[in-house]
């Protein structure tokens, strides 16, 4: 008998507000978590974008002790933040440590940690470096600082697969869960990289938008007239068990996780493979092991980045994969409001999409003008669409540098 993945706690901390529930309802309402940033970075070192999505300082300063904070990198801050919620959210569930596993994803880790250590270290000289600073800067501190929250002794991962990170670890999560190696697995994913550094690098790469004048309005997927993504910061959480599981202690379920799929375009470092072979790969894995047809599908949570040459590959995909029945999914692009996590976006969208099934509801894509005739899908274009009654599914899809492809499918309960 094989055994159903069920989603029984949600938590978020992202551009658009700090909890699932302030998250979904702010993209809803199509509100743009974008803007200005209020540093010197763009006027001391000349970088030609000077906004993103980022995470209101406030939001550390509520929610983590002065100790926590002081010992955690941003990404690791909200990471834990985000767990916390999902966490009660579920019921903090009674499970014992060596069946609780966790399952994070991160594209760079704790940049912020290693850029200030470096500083310092030229400054001040070696004996001013933190003694933390090597396990706030590893990518799995993350991981590390959630699972120690919760005694979780079962597993402890991190996936580094670039923008498809957490998305592939809400897929270990399946596996495991699957595989009876863990009743309980928190998965999710967290990015901290709103930095002088990072910035630069992808305004030199031309992958950002320089909207500078519009930042609200900057991230466009879908439009004729995109030019690049925003950054965004954050971390998303889901509390995945088995059914079996959160039956027997009475706990609600949002959704089914049914089954993903992961693949590698093997095309080039930055590029996705023009006629989304590698996509369309991942896309149908999902779709077989959760014993989907194609007809199945009627929501999707694209990755569509905004990027010129980015979202053409994906619609080519959508529409291989569903064939006749690509008309009847409703497509939403969210980083259109949250700017992409890089890492952390998976997760985040992951919940979305959940939220999706659960409400019958599709968060719009904002910004839209005019649809690059290039795409042919069916968008929630700037307002919010119904899904159907009955038993639903969706996909989440996230594409990362490297080639990767990692696809999420969520089913209706």
């Amino acid at each position: 008998m094989t055994s159903t993945v069920v989603v029984t706690g949600l938590g978020a901390v992202t551009p658009l507000g700090t909890g699932a529930d302030a998250t979904w309802r702010a993209a809803l309402a199509g509100t743009s978590g974008a803007r200005t940033l209020t540093n010197d970075w763009s006027e001391e070192y000349g970088i030609p974008v000077d906004f993103a999505a980022p995470i209101d300082a406030s939001v550390v300063e509520e929610n983590l002790t002065r100790v926590e904070a002081k010992r955690l990198d941003p990404n690791s801050r909200f990471a834990l933040i985000s767990a916390r919620e999902a966490w009660q959210d579920a019921g903090a569930p009674e499970v014992e440590p060596e069946r609780l596993a966790v399952s994070w994803g991160t594209g760079i880790g704790g940049a912020w940690t290693l850029l200030n250590a470096w500083d310092t270290l030229r400054e001040e000289g070696s004996r001013r470096v933190m003694p933390l600073t090597v396990p706030m800067l590893m990518p799995n501190g993350p991981a590390a600082a959630v699972g120690m929250e919760f005694s979780a002794r079962a597993a402890v991962q991190t996936i580094v697969s670039a923008c498809a990170s957490s998305t592939e670890s809400i897929g270990h999560a399946f596996d495991q869960l699957r595989s009876g190696k863990a009743d309980v697995v928190i998965a999710g994913g967290s990015e901290a990289a709103i930095l002088p550094v990072t910035l630069s690098a992808f305004s030199s790469m031309r992958a950002l938008s320089r909207r500078t004048d519009s930042p609200e309005t900057a991230s466009r997927p879908y439009d004729i007239d995109r030019d690049g993504f925003v950054m965004g910061e954050g971390a998303g959480t889901l509390v995945l068990e088995l059914e079996e599981h959160a039956k027997a202690r009475g706990a609600k379920i949002y959704a089914e996780i049914g089954g993903w799929g992961i693949s590698n375009d093997s095309y080039h470092i930055t590029a996705g493979e023009p006629e989304g072979r590698g996509s369309i790969l991942a896309m149908r894995q999902a779709l077989e092991t959760a014993g989907l047809q194609p007809a199945d599908i009627r929501h999707i949570n694209a990755h569509a980045t905004s990027t010129p040459v980015g979202d053409v590959p994906e619609s080519v995909a959508i529409n291989a994969l569903l064939g006749s029945h690509a008309s009847d999914a409703m497509v939403s692009a969210t980083k259109s409001m949250m700017g992409h996590l890089l890492g952390g976006a998976g997760a985040v969208e992951a919940v979305l999409t959940v939220l999706a099934v659960q409400n019958r509801t599709a968060p719009p894509t904002i910004n839209i003008e005019q649809v690059d005739p290039q795409i042919e899908l069916t968008i929630a274009r700037n307002t919010p669409e119904e899904l159907p009654a009955g038993e639903i599914a969706a996909l989440t899809n996230s594409f990362g540098f490297g080639g990767h492809n990692a696809v999420v499918a969520v089913k209706s309960v």
